[in-house]
């Protein structure tokens, strides 16, 4: 589906009417002179809702922008590269290297996920010689990953800072204070591919629901298919893309780090048309590793250590997902009321719900 500046409050999706959600829209150039109205405002969408846009059209964002464009065409370059290059070193550690499709759990049940995913870590792009395949590691690829890991740290940063300030914190209390860039962390820029899928016949579809282990995660998609479920809402709606902005949301770390009064962002990855490739760009601001905050479930861990649990329950087979405290993959958010199992559309619903998509309704 093209991105449109007219967003529906609804469309057909799966055989049935699913909502389109409404986020508010946060101006990166005012936090960055930390405008108090819209610190304030930052702020309360954090806490209450847990996502918005992040506008980067104004001077100082635009850079951004063009760095996102630069790592698109990087991304086009690597996925369409044959997969014994791709899959160079593997999956070197969680947050960095290759994932093929279908290492993880899919968006229906009995599903496994249907996108390959390239990470390249902070601390790794930092160093000499970056551990990364072969077919990106030359001079201008590593310096447009150099690039949009910069802009991306100094966006989720801009955005702690303004947090800290509207909570009134101080000194090493400050948000961004544990989340400095020469302390270990996982903070990772991961780009994702997803392939085309027909829900009604394929077996490697879309993404889990969950939520980020991340502080903030800085999402960048020009198509459709991601979708949300905010608090105090009965069902998963759709995130329209919004040209000149990112998405942003509150990811588990910085919830916890809150006291729990920030609200991490339930999302999901559902195949919108399954004729499209999806790609995206997803920046995980990661708290330093030895980083200490109570979980959901009252345990006094690391941040490091509430990482590796929750990747190892997303890479879990389901049985082993089950087994696990419901509070890793949704990292303590509550849903209001149970959902109906997930099941994959007969090609009746596919049909009728995908051919009738329409961003101009």
């Amino acid at each position: 589906m093209a991105t449109s500046t007219e967003v529906p409050k609804t469309v057909q999706w799966n055989g049935k009417t699913v909502p389109v959600y409404p986020m508010e829209t946060v101006s990166f150039d005012q936090l960055l002179s930390q405008e108090p109205s819209e610190v304030e405002k930052v702020l309360r969408v954090c806490e209450t809702a847990g996502f918005f846009y992040l506008d980067l059209q104004g001077i100082d964002g635009r850079r951004m922008l063009d760095d996102q464009k630069k790592t698109l065409d990087l991304m086009h370059r690597f996925f369409e590269s044959p997969l014994e290059e791709k899959n160079q070193y593997g999956l070197v550690q969680p947050h960095l290297g290759y994932e093929p499709i279908g290492s993880r759990t899919g968006v229906f049940e009995g599903t496994k996920d249907g996108y390959e995913m390239v990470k390249v870590s902070r601390d790794e792009i930092q160093k000499s010689s970056p551990h990364i395949p072969s077919i990106i590691k030359n001079s201008p690829d590593i310096t447009v990953l150099e690039n949009a890991i910069a802009s991306c740290n100094i966006a989720t940063k801009t955005i702690l800072s303004a947090l800290s300030t509207a909570c009134g914190l101080t000194g090493a209390a400050r948000f961004e204070n544990s989340h400095r860039n020469d302390r270990p962390s996982t903070t990772t820029l991961s780009m994702m591919h997803y392939i085309p899928s027909d829900p009604a016949k394929d077996q490697k579809i879309g993404h889990q629901k969950h939520t980020d282990i991340s502080s903030l995660t800085l999402l960048f998609s020009e198509e459709w298919g991601m979708q949300i479920r905010p608090p105090k809402s009965k069902e998963f709606g759709f995130v329209a893309p919004k040209p000149g902005c990112a998405i942003i949301n509150v990811g588990d770390s910085l919830r916890f780090a809150s006291g729990h009064k920030m609200q991490s962002c339930i999302h999901r990855v559902v195949p919108f048309d399954p004729a499209q490739h999806r790609y995206s760009i997803a920046y995980f601001l990661r708290a330093e590793d030895d980083t200490m905050f109570t979980d959901s479930e009252g345990r006094y861990i690391t941040a490091g250590q509430w990482h590796d649990e929750k990747f190892m329950a997303f890479t879990d087979i389901p049985i082993m997902q089950a087994k696990a405290p419901k509070t890793m993959l949704l990292g303590g958010m509550k849903e209001d009321d149970e959902e109906e199992t997930e099941v994959a559309p007969t090609p009746a619903m596919a049909l009728g719900g995908m051919k009738e998509i329409s961003v101009d309704a």
